[in-house]
């Protein structure tokens, strides 16, 4: 999963603010796995879009998919190579 400094960069090239505070308080180690809780985005988004508004509580969003993609993108190249690789075994090509 990417780095708060990361997550920073990224909330500063879609919105030119870093939302630090965000992604400090998602990333706080003691409490990571709890904050990273994809039941409760809604709860944690209005938290996010009382305090700091609206484009605050996407990027806390936005930093949960960060972290889907970076832990589970993989999976699907995966997928796709080793289904490539079995249908040319028995000859089969993809339309």
């Amino acid at each position: 999963m990417p780095e708060v400094d990361k997550h920073v960069q990224k909330s500063v090239e879609r919105t030119g603010k870093e939302y630090r505070e965000v992604h400090e308080w998602i990333d706080e180690q003691d409490k990571k796995a709890e904050r990273h809780d994809i039941t409760r985005v809604l709860e944690f988004s209005k938290m996010f879009e009382d305090k700091y508004g609206a484009e605050a509580a996407q990027e806390y969003v936005h930093h949960l998919s960060d972290d889907l993609n970076a832990r589970f993108g993989h999976l699907v190249d995966d997928i796709k190579e080793l289904v490539g690789k079995n249908l040319a075994y028995f000859g089969a090509t993809k339309s």
